[in-house]
């Protein structure tokens, strides 16, 4: 599943969420900074995820300017259109794609990405919460996830969380380590806690 998101550090705790859902129901989050290899461009790499992923999660709350000078981001509505044009021009076999679309506040999009109005977007308003809980929904109708309920993924995001936490620091981590530590590190702790049968605390 390609997921389609900021990299920064605010952003993280919405990307993390969103991860750990799509891990918990089974599939496996695919992000472009997984493949360091400097001799393949970035784009090539997207470009690969995008192909080789059957569902597509993008976010697009972080695509304008927050102040005066900077700059809006344009990466995620690029990626979000080579995913559809996958779908859409890629042959059979990538015509069932599925796409689920985020946002911050409802109807932002609209502003600056008016060509998919009447899409079925989803506003988290920047809470992790809601993006976990927009995640499973449309995991569970697009995908065929189990209907694991919302609050019992709330509650093995915290024992998640608690083993992490434990195991990074048994390892010689500090706190502020573990903070620093980057998204591909969790996203691997996850699959690490899956294998274990989701353990609830490190022995």
């Amino acid at each position: 599943m390609f997921v389609n998101c900021p990299f920064d550090d605010d952003f993280s705790p919405i990307l993390q969420a969103i991860s750990f859902c799509v891990t918990l129901l089974g599939y496996v989050p695919r992000l472009a900074p997984e493949n360091a290899d400097n001799a393949e461009g970035r784009l090539d790499r997207i470009i690969d995820l995008v192909r080789t992923s059957k569902y597509g999660i993008h976010d697009l709350s972080r695509c304008k300017s927050s102040s005066v000078g900077e700059y809006a981001r344009m990466n995620m509505p690029f990626e979000l259109g080579l995913d559809y044009a996958c779908r859409k021009y890629g042959g059979d076999h990538l015509s069932q794609k599925a796409l689920l679309v985020l946002e911050s506040g409802r109807y932002e999009y609209q502003r600056t990405l008016s060509d998919i109005s009447g899409w079925d977007i989803r506003s988290h308003g920047g809470d992790w919460q809601n993006a976990m809980a927009h995640t499973r929904s449309w995991l569970i109708s697009s995908a065929g996830a189990p209907g694991i309920g919302l609050s019992r993924i709330r509650s093995k995001y915290v024992d998640f969380q608690e083993w992490y936490y434990e195991r990074e620091l048994a390892a010689g981590s500090s706190e502020s380590d573990i903070q620093q530590y980057p998204t591909g590190e969790i996203l691997s702790a996850m699959r690490a806690w899956m294998y274990l049968d989701q353990p609830t605390t490190f022995d």
